[in-house]
């Protein structure tokens, strides 16, 4: 990497952060971009991309939190290298932003609950939770005086224990679902659970005590979601301990029985709304196909821009990574537990080998190189690969960096609900998120060949085997690992990324992972553990799959029944 480019590009992030502040509806940021002109090389390579992650996943962007300042520079960014590579901008009046009506939402102090005539304590018994979009559809005002409780046994994708009349108007109690290894799983807030019962007065899930530390501070933390209008309808949720659970079915989860009825409670809760503090916007732009008969129909290629923000509360950087390698192998997705004996010794080890290399250094930004920093700069060079090929391609390619997915989804249900060009003329979307990591240390059967697909052939068996054939043909020797698209995997990937945002409405989708890691959603997720071949190697895979679905003298076929838009996603 050469050190004048370093400085080159220094000045462009420079001048992006120190930007007087939001401004949705500035023109294209031109200028910006021409003092950038040159950076970097046409072609799709591990310099280019690690380039423009030193500078995405810096500290300077303060995790890249939707709604906040930092996700806000890193957009600038992001629009000002689209306009440098020559992306048409396609958001709002003429700029390459698409700004989202995002306000943030927390929690009232005055809540309260009490079961059968005793109160049950804020943030020690339970914890409201708010409605975030398609991961959490709870409501967000509401009283419990004089509701009555009922267990619905546990959580799950499968079909729910109690009907809709039998749960209507009262509290739902649910014990957290079982995975294969009759150990907990974490991920007990299935939409298709929790929709089934939309129409009780409140959900509680025995999780509370359960949770790791970082998602329990997440969920008290307020929260950004769509927002104006009436606040959203729905059962008030909340996570509670197994023990008040127990007070709230007057007697132990483990001894109830699905139908059981318990106590009767009162109490209220509500979320108020405050605006964001800066713009939270998607990033557009086209690259404008050759063929006038199919440049209105798109290629649409996505990734996330938003990340999890800082933490109050600083941790030394080498102990958390440490810790994660030996007791959390898939980071904030495995549970939270105290280390063995001999694993306390192994980080010990781990910790003096580093103290013979760097110094000891406090950490409080979840970087999220890989997440999704990773898919954000694959894009970038993907963009001016396109733009600079030999022959530009027949259809159009239409690139959304998606902000809000950490949220719930949220950038892409908004540019799909309110797209900027017809929903009907794109005919497929490549996710990329989380594409720089996978090697052996990082996943099981991991290695230089690996990458998930997931979702490649839910809607378009030609769509799957066209990845396939161009992973081929074009001498990548990916192998792929299709385990996480089986129906009902327990990490349920297929709808938790941007991807499901687009194939809700038919559109083929791909969505392309080197998988989770020791360091998914945490501290430790930066730039110098990043595998920048197998980057440059994904980012390459995706520019040919686009290129070729372009090119094609046809529409990608969808043979497979298309989802209701408005349903719960079930993998």
């Amino acid at each position: 990497m050469e050190y004048s480019r370093l400085i080159a590009l220094g000045a462009l992030v420079a001048a992006v952060a120190c930007s007087s502040g939001p401004s949705p509806e500035a023109p294209a940021p031109q200028a910006t971009a021409e003092a950038a002109e040159g950076i970097t090389a046409a072609a799709i390579t591990t310099d280019d991309l690690a380039l423009h992650l030193a500078a995405f996943a810096h500290d300077s962007m303060m995790g890249r939190e939707s709604g906040t300042l930092g996700n806000y520079l890193a957009t600038e960014y992001l629009a000002a290298e689209a306009a440098r590579i020559g992306l048409e901008p396609a958001g709002d009046v003429g700029t390459y932003f698409q700004t989202l009506p995002l306000v943030q939402r927390a929690l009232d102090p005055e809540a309260s609950l009490g079961a059968g005539g005793q109160p049950l304590e804020l943030g020690t018994d339970y914890v409201p939770l708010p409605g975030m979009g398609h991961f959490l559809p709870f409501g967000m005002a509401g009283s419990l005086d004089g509701v009555e409780t009922i267990f619905a046994g546990r959580a799950s994708d499968e079909t729910p224990a109690l009907t809709a009349e039998q749960v209507a108007g009262k509290l739902v109690v649910l014990d957290v679902p079982v995975g294969p290894d009759g150990e907990p799983n974490l991920q007990a807030w299935r939409p298709f659970t929790l929709r089934a019962y939309s129409s009780a007065a409140g959900i509680a899930i025995a999780l509370l005590e359960l949770m790791p530390p970082a998602w329990l501070r997440f969920i008290q933390q307020p929260q950004m979601t769509f927002g104006g209008g009436e606040l959203p309808e729905g059962p008030l949720g909340m996570v509670v301990t197994r023990e008040a659970a127990a007070r709230l079915l007057g007697g132990s989860i483990e001894g109830a029985s699905v139908g059981d009825p318990g106590v009767t409670v009162e109490g209220s809760f509500r979320f108020v709304e405050t605006p964001a503090a800066h713009p939270a916007r998607n990033v557009v732009g086209i690259l404008r196909g050759a063929d006038p008969s199919v440049r209105d129909q798109y290629v649409a290629i996505g990734s996330h821009t938003d990340h999890v923000g800082t933490t109050s509360q600083p941790l030394d950087h080498d102990s958390v990574w440490a810790f994660n390698h030996i007791v959390r192998p898939m980071g904030a997705e495995s549970p939270q537990r105290e280390p063995t004996a001999e694993e306390e010794a192994t980080i010990r080890q781990l910790r003096a080998s580093f103290e013979t290399i760097r110094r000891s250094r406090l950490d409080s930004v979840f970087n999220g190189a890989d997440d999704d920093g990773s898919g954000s700069v694959a894009m970038l060079e993907i963009a001016e690969a396109l733009v600079n090929a030999a022959e530009r391609p027949r259809r159009s390619i239409i690139f959304v960096w998606h902000t809000g997915e950490e949220k719930g989804l949220y950038g892409a249900s908004w540019f799909t609900d309110n797209p900027t060009v017809p929903r009907d003329s794109i005919v497929a979307n490549l996710n990329l998120d989380m594409v720089g990591r996978g090697m052996e240390d990082d996943i099981e059967g991991g290695g230089p060949a690996y990458l998930q697909l997931i979702g490649s052939r839910r809607l378009s068996t030609e769509l799957g085997d066209l990845v396939e054939e161009v992973n081929t043909t074009g001498g990548l020797g990916f192998e792929f690992d299709y385990q996480y698209d089986a129906d009902g995997h327990p990490q349920n990937y297929y709808c938790r990324s941007d991807h499901y945002m687009y194939a809700r409405y038919g559109i083929p989708i791909v969505f392309f992972s080197t998988g989770s890691h020791q360091d998914y959603h945490q501290l430790t997720d930066e730039s110098q553990y990043i595998d920048y071949e197998k980057l440059r190697d994904v980012s390459r895979l995706v520019y040919g799959i686009a290129e070729t679905i372009a090119n094609l003298d046809h529409r990608i076929v969808v043979d497979k029944p298309k989802p209701d838009p408005n349903a719960p996603c079930r993998q």
